[in-house]
């Protein structure tokens, strides 16, 4: 199976409400393709001659992907940008910068590939059964980018080292480094310390210059260094940390309640996905949130025990999770439900595969609520319809 052949084969478009009344910012419907969020932020600001800080994404979408997102802009003067991978429209005003609560859910137009007969038809099936049922609504290998082979900075950050937080960020390969920034961290694991040569090594443009300015004078200064990291990035190291947990958390609960399970791989760990949904336990499944571990997160029954054994085995405890050493990044004290049930799921007819010979296409289309994963859907019905058939 193949997801995200090429851009066109994987199309979203964020659904929102936008802000009522007049006001300062400008709401633009955005367009774009191939390119990742923080980018499409970069280009629209350079091209309104505008702070990147006075443009901002409600939510982070894929690179992989031609997405419709949303933007608001504080004190933008032009109503149209054109760019060859971006395009951005002007649609209205209004008194506030957009947030993730404005957010009503995502449209999905998925084309999968390189499938057999059997798995074409599997595919279909089990995406109309998960429809009914629901699947388990954990994060998926895109919040993941964070994550190294040797941990976690967003772990290192919540257990005050920050010396090992600034050696994840400037000098381990992280999931979503480009390959300037994996040659870049060889030459800072070789040369750890020696600040002026990774300086005038460094990326150009790119946020390690200026910890790396500031470590020139004061070498040893990690915490300071620490938190001249943008913010959104630190964000980014908490919250991938913390989503890790969180899937952790729902995946005991889930081998628990579940006897028959497929795994699904997530970030280089298996969860288990269930392969039937009781009746009965629907309802439950659909009601039932579980807040994202934080220090004053609070969980009772067959929960509380979960949450401690998971981290435990981080040689963590709930107290431990807060980001003391930095400044203006936080862990969130958000509750996520643990089931998604898809909405309006349709499911084309078999194709010959254009681009692999021999092989099948099937397009789906499908609404998510936010924070929801069409990959982790996907992945889901192509794992139960392969135990089936296996």
């Amino acid at each position: 199976m193949k997801l995200k052949a090429r851009p066109d084969d994987f199309r979203v478009e964020e659904l929102i409400q936008l802000p009522q009344g007049p006001g300062p910012y400008a709401y633009f419907r955005v367009e774009k393709r191939g390119i990742p969020t923080l980018a499409a932020q970069i280009l629209l600001a350079r091209a309104l001659g505008v702070s990147p800080r006075e443009v901002f994404f409600p939510a982070l979408k894929d690179a992989q992907a031609v997405a419709i997102q949303y933007a608001s802009v504080r004190e933008a003067a032009a109503d149209r940008v054109e760019l060859p991978r971006l395009r951005a429209v002007r649609i209205g005003e209004g008194p506030r910068r957009l947030s993730t609560a404005d957010l009503r859910g995502n449209r999905f137009l998925l084309v999968v590939r390189d499938l057999s007969v059997e798995e074409a038809k599997g595919l279909g099936e089990a995406l109309r059964r998960i429809a009914a049922e629901g699947f388990p609504n954990y994060f998926d290998d895109q919040r993941f980018g964070s994550l190294g082979k040797g941990g976690s900075p967003g772990k290192a950050v919540l257990v005050r080292d920050a010396e090992g937080a600034l050696r994840f960020y400037l000098a381990e390969e992280l999931r979503g480094d480009p390959e300037e920034v994996r040659r870049f961290k060889h030459l800072a694991r070789e040369h750890w310390g020696e600040w002026e040569l990774l300086l005038e090594r460094a990326p150009r443009p790119s946020s390690f210059r200026s910890v790396l300015t500031f470590l020139v004078d004061h070498p040893g200064a990690y915490r300071k260094a620490l938190n001249l990291i943008p913010p959104r990035l630190l964000s980014l190291f908490l919250s991938a940390y913390q989503s890790l947990l969180w899937n952790r958390i729902l995946g005991r609960w889930i081998s628990a309640n579940f006897p028959e399970t497929v795994g699904l791989g997530i970030a280089g760990e298996e969860f288990p996905v269930p392969l039937r949904i009781p009746e009965e336990m629907r309802s439950r499944l659909e009601r039932t949130k579980l807040v994202l571990p934080h220090n004053r997160a609070r969980y009772t029954g067959e929960w509380e025990g979960i949450v401690r054994e998971v981290l435990a085995g981080e040689g963590l405890t709930l107290r431990d999770l807060k980001a003391r050493i930095v400044e203006r990044a936080y862990l969130s004290k958000a509750e996520r439900s643990i089931w998604c049930f898809p909405r309006e799921v349709e499911v084309g007819e078999a194709l010959s595969d254009e681009l692999f010979s021999g092989r099948w296409a099937v397009g789906i289309s499908f609404v998510l609520p936010p924070g929801s994963y069409a990959t982790l859907l996907v992945r889901c019905a192509h794992a139960r319809a392969a135990m089936k058939h296996s």
